[in-house]
């Protein structure tokens, strides 16, 4: 092994070769046993619907279901139990799905939450479209999104976390029948899907001694690359796990990078430094069921920039800040608050100058033009609800190439979500994410792309989540 001491810092949207860490534990992966109810002698066994696609489609984890006439389970009898299989030629319930659409296309799927069903539950699959190319199923129930479970959140959550992925999104479910199966026997989901950690998100701040780790590597492989972190050096302080694999060094894969290119580019490091990593026993969980690992899936509790929720009521003089239009760190156009008015609602709700603006009323605005932005917190004449990060964290967000929204989690429902009235039938989609937007008047500053706020009109420009026949809540993707 060739060894270096380096300063830089990674994050990852790719798997890392398998070749080049699985030697003899790809030989050792034969037996795993996950959850299990009680193991008959001669289990009925599910057919296999993972895809072969590659790490696009569904890969699943081996299960075998017994009657529970087997079992002798009152009330149940004739109806299958959920049970994980040590065979690894077992059929599959629990699969891990990765979407990744283009520009113009859709994932192909509603989510509902419907009356006496439990769960977020999968439906009007479109034949031939992306979501159905990957595996997913009508009744699928899902239970992670991009890693986090999210079985038992609110609906308006589990929405938010798929929108805010972008234009791709790992998913982790499970079919319709086994999962009310196993609510109908209250056990617990989580124990279905066997124990790993998400890769990590790390901002490190360089000192005198650098970044604080070294790299190992072995010779004439590849992107391959383990950390060595000693304590109370920078990358500890930063959450970097020592002995874990790198994947991503701001924002770039490391997966066909030579140790010396590595080296290369630590060496022009900006600073901080955003580093993607994961810890040896995960990466082999991912890697040994072809799931491909992607930045969003990372976990940001260690990166010390966070999203701000700011909820403000106009005032007379308005909410006082200038809302404009600027050039970001990764060169694209973002909408930036300035001239924060001491004593006006923007301040007292915590606003700051430089602030980036990430969404409106629970909507994103990230792929916004500066007038659309506008009509959207010109919607309500009388408060706004605002979701912004801070300068800095703004800067580091470009640096690694993600969306700060991909981290930001709300317990409350959007400001404005409301709901309308849809057709009964599943096969008759109402659009719910086209809304027009309510015009109204604006007072514009000299300069093209600043607007002063000072609300003239109201009308609502949400986006809106169908209601089916009053017991369901749909979202299209």
């Amino acid at each position: 092994m060739g060894r270096m001491s380096l300063a830089g810092a990674y994050k990852s949207k790719h798997l890392l070769t398998p070749s080049s860490r699985g030697g003899e534990r790809e030989k050792q992966q034969q037996k795993q046993v996950t959850f299990q109810i009680n193991k008959p002698k001669n289990p009925i066994k599910i057919k296999n619907r993972a895809m072969s696609e590659g790490c696009g489609g569904c890969r699943a984890v081996p299960v075998s279901v017994p009657t529970s006439a087997a079992l002798g389970t009152p009330g149940l009898q004739g109806r299958p139990l959920i049970l994980f299989s040590t065979e690894p030629e077992g059929g599959a319930l629990v699969r891990f799905c990765f979407l990744k659409k283009e520009d113009g296309e859709s994932f192909g799927f509603w989510l509902r939450q419907e009356a006496g069903s439990n769960g977020h539950i999968v439906r009007q699959v479109t034949p031939g479209g992306l979501a159905h190319r990957r595996g997913l199923q009508d009744g699928d129930r899902i239970l992670e999104v991009n890693g986090a479970y999210v079985e038992g959140l609110e609906h308006f959550r589990v929405v938010w976390k798929i929108k805010s992925s972008g234009k791709q999104v790992s998913l982790t479910v499970l079919d319709g029948t086994s999962y009310e199966l196993a609510k109908a026997l209250d056990r617990d989901l989580g124990q279905l899907l066997p124990h790993h950690n998400r890769p990590r998100l790390c901002c490190i701040n360089k000192d005198h001694s650098g970044f604080g780790f070294s790299v190992s590597a072995p010779e004439g492989v590849k992107g391959t690359f383990r950390l060595s972190v000693p304590e109370d050096g920078p990358a500890h302080k930063a959450g970097v796990p020592d002995g874990s694999w790198l994947l991503e060094l701001n924002g770039a894969c490391v997966e066909n990078w030579t140790l010396a290119h590595l080296h290369k580019k630590i060496k022009h490091s900006n600073n901080p430094m955003g580093l993607l990593v994961i810890d040896a026993k995960s990466e082999e969980f991912y890697r040994q069921r072809g799931v491909k690992v992607t930045a969003a899936m990372a976990d940001a509790s260690w990166v010390p920039f966070e999203v701000r929720k700011l909820q403000m009521v106009r005032g007379q003089n308005g909410y006082g800040f200038l809302l404009k239009e600027e050039k970001r760190c990764s060169g694209e156009r973002g909408q930036f608050l300035r001239e924060v008015e001491s004593g006006l609602p923007a301040e007292k709700a915590g606003m700051r100058d430089g602030d980036r603006l990430l969404a409106v009323n629970g909507e994103g605005t990230e792929d916004l033009d500066h007038q659309e932005v506008v009509l959207r917190i010109r919607a309500d004449s009388s408060r706004v609800t605002l979701l912004v990060i801070d300068a800095e964290g703004s800067k580091f967000y470009d640096l690694v190439g993600l969306s700060p929204l991909l981290f930001y989690d709300d317990h409350e429902p959007p400001l404005g979500l409301h709901f309308v009235h849809a057709s009964p039938s599943p096969s008759m989609p109402q659009e719910n994410s086209n809304a027009a937007f309510t015009p109204c008047l604006c007072h514009l500053e000299t300069k093209p792309h600043e607007n002063r706020l000072h609300p003239e009109q109201s009308g609502s420009s949400l986006p809106a989540f169908a209601k089916e026949g009053q017991d369901a809540l749909s979202h299209a993707f």
